[in-house]
């Protein structure tokens, strides 16, 4: 029987902005090998599997694969997922979604037109940057932090964090997810964000990912360190864009976002 599986761009309220995320709801386990092929086959940056849970009535299973491995957490297309549950009426309008993950308990609620996202901060600790970061990423840095996923650089300004150019051979070497590379936003300029970011992951297959929900899980705590702010809204500026608003509460992040459908298919291979 063909299996529905949809087409979401997570932060964001219009269509071919955002993160495109693919969502597949699924009526039992299937194998991990089949998953990476379908992520494979839709070549976005990350496929959600989703699977209801045997033991935790309404919650699901979720899973995520970029087009070459599985991720522990992925913040667009867990939004794209609750997204999906609730459009197809799988969850009532006001239910909280509930996700058991790699990374524990995820939920989501909504919020007039955005939906929130509990999720665990992940702190950022000063690190030595080796030698092929500096040269993959082209710039100075003003801060160099690594977290148990990514590597995180602080550089001059938001206008050199839009005009990166990175070495996506260099930074493949390197033995993280990702680097997050970010600023404050340009104070001459008045904007409705805060800070400014973009995030690269080519050993995660994802030369550059348009908007990460897991990469503000970092982001907001460092931010709110250094500013002093308890709410923030971070924008990525990679070519699609997109804005996450952040709420870090001890050792949790409250992430905002919006998504919309654009695409509705059946999957027929098995």
């Amino acid at each position: 029987m063909p299996l529905s599986i949809v087409q979401v761009d997570a932060f964001s309220a219009t269509p071919f902005r955002g993160n495109p995320a693919a969502v597949c709801v699924l009526n039992g386990p299937r194998e991990e090998k089949w998953m990476s092929q379908v992520a494979r086959e839709m070549n976005l940056s990350e496929t959600a599997f989703l699977v209801p849970d045997e033991t935790d009535h309404g919650a699901f299973q979720l899973r995520w694969f970029t087009p070459t491995v599985e991720v522990a957490l992925c913040g667009h297309a867990t939004l794209a997922s609750a997204h999906v549950l609730w459009e197809q009426g799988r969850l009532a309008p006001h239910a909280v979604a509930r996700f058991h993950t790699k990374s524990g308990l995820l939920t989501c609620m909504r919020s007039g037109h955005w939906i929130e996202m509990d999720f665990p901060a992940t702190f950022v600790e000063p690190a030595d940057a080796p030698p092929q970061l500096a040269e993959a990423i082209g710039t100075e840095f003003r801060f160099v932090g690594r977290s148990k996923f990514d590597y995180l650089v602080e550089v001059a300004d938001e206008r050199t964090v839009r005009e990166l150019e990175p070495n996506h051979s260099l930074l493949r070497q390197l033995p993280v997810r990702g680097i997050i590379a970010t600023a404050l936003a340009d104070a001459a300029h008045p904007h409705d964000y805060d800070f400014v970011s973009r995030f690269f992951a080519p050993g995660s297959g994802v030369d550059e990912d348009p908007v990460t929900g897991s990469a503000h899980c970092a982001l907001a705590p460092y931010w709110a360190k250094r500013t002093g702010k308890a709410e923030m809204t971070g924008y990525q500026a990679s070519h699609r864009g997109g804005f996450v608003k952040v709420r870090p509460v001890e050792d949790r992040v409250f992430l905002s976002g919006q998504a919309v459908t654009v695409l509705r298919g059946e999957l027929i291979a098995e």
